[in-house]
């Protein structure tokens, strides 16, 4: 099991000494992956969930969140860490690393509360108080996300996340193009980037029909061949499948074989790096491929064994069902 999760046999699950036993997996088959199935960061989560900053501290040793975009991620989604983390960021003032971790770890959280007070409900019903708070939280975090990335100039990650507060509060094109230009600069190929750059061409975020995709294509050709940046062809599919209005929008040979060609140079590929956070690389593959109707999704499914994150299956009206459906017949 700890070879398929962490790498191609189980000749590889002693270079991941930290991987976490897997729980009883659910009716359906699939389980949800916990804390990127490492200890370690199961420890951060849970440190930051107790709201004990010492201890954050502690287990953010192993980690670069400047960089490490995955492990960040897992912080965004606990619950009242922004009721202590600016206090943190404060008591750290005077140790410029520190206080750019506080402040980042602040921004990306508050980014993740906005979006759970706009909730994924059309513009339309969304109500003006869940606007204004959505607003809000969304500029406090700009505020501490643009400190972050001055305190600590070489960090990708807080333009990674200024791309997606950006998107929600409407800036103006050319801000949203200079962040973008500034993530690259510090990491030309960085997958998460990307990504947040493919939904902000989506046509209900203004972007022109075909534009992300094209984009997509253009990006991963500049990648090396086992790179994971494909993700982002995948995810483009995907989200022209959300776009439209035909639920077999992408059952094309055309897309078929380029969601094939694209798993396989990138995920599926021989040079491929399973690094933490490799199933959600693996979840969006599966899910565009699915949605394509490729048989090459049986080759996903069958490496994550059951392993759901919860992007992009959110799309879905019942991730773990939709998950264990296309598994099945694939």
């Amino acid at each position: 099991m700890l070879g398929r999760l962490f790498g191609r046999g189980a000749e590889r699950s002693a270079a991941h000494p930290h991987a976490l036993p897997v729980a009883g997996k659910r009716k359906h088959g699939t389980y949800a992956l916990r804390a990127l199935g490492d200890r370690r960061v199961l420890a951060l989560v849970e440190a930051a969930d107790a709201g004990d900053w010492a201890e954050v501290k502690a287990a953010l040793a192993p980690f670069d969140l400047g960089r490490e975009q995955a492990v960040l991620g897992q912080l965004t989604d606990v619950d009242g860490v922004e009721e202590w983390i600016v206090r943190a960021a404060e008591e750290d003032r005077d140790d410029k690393v520190l206080r750019a971790t506080a402040l980042l770890i602040s921004g990306a959280r508050h980014v993740s509360w906005g979006w759970e007070a706009r909730t994924s409900a059309l513009a339309v019903d969304v109500s003006r108080e869940q606007w204004q708070t959505f607003y809000e939280r969304l500029r406090i975090a700009e505020e501490h996300l643009l400190e972050a990335a001055e305190l600590q100039p070489d960090w990708v990650t807080p333009w990674r996340h200024l791309l997606t507060s950006g998107r929600g509060m409407s800036v103006d094109d050319s801000i949203q193009e200079a962040r973008l230009a500034a993530g690259l600069r510090r990491d030309p190929l960085n997958v998460d980037i990307h990504l947040e750059w493919v939904s902000h061409l989506q046509p209900r975020w203004g972007g022109e029909p075909g534009q992300a995709l094209e984009y997509a294509r253009k990006a991963f050709a500049a990648a090396p061949d086992g790179h994971p940046l494909g993700c982002a062809v995948a995810m483009a599919h995907i989200e022209d499948w959300v776009e439209s209005d035909n639920r077999d929008c992408l059952q094309q040979p055309r897309i078929r074989t380029e969601l094939r060609e694209a798993a396989e140079r990138s995920i599926l590929h021989h040079a491929y790096e399973r690094r933490l956070g490799w199933q959600g690389e693996y979840n969006i593959f599966a899910m565009a491929l699915s949605l394509a109707g490729s048989s090459k999704a049986s080759n996903v499914f069958r490496e994550l064994d059951g392993v759901i994150t919860r992007w992009p299956w959110t799309f879905m009206a019942d991730p773990e069902k939709a998950y264990a459906r296309f598994r099945k017949a694939f």
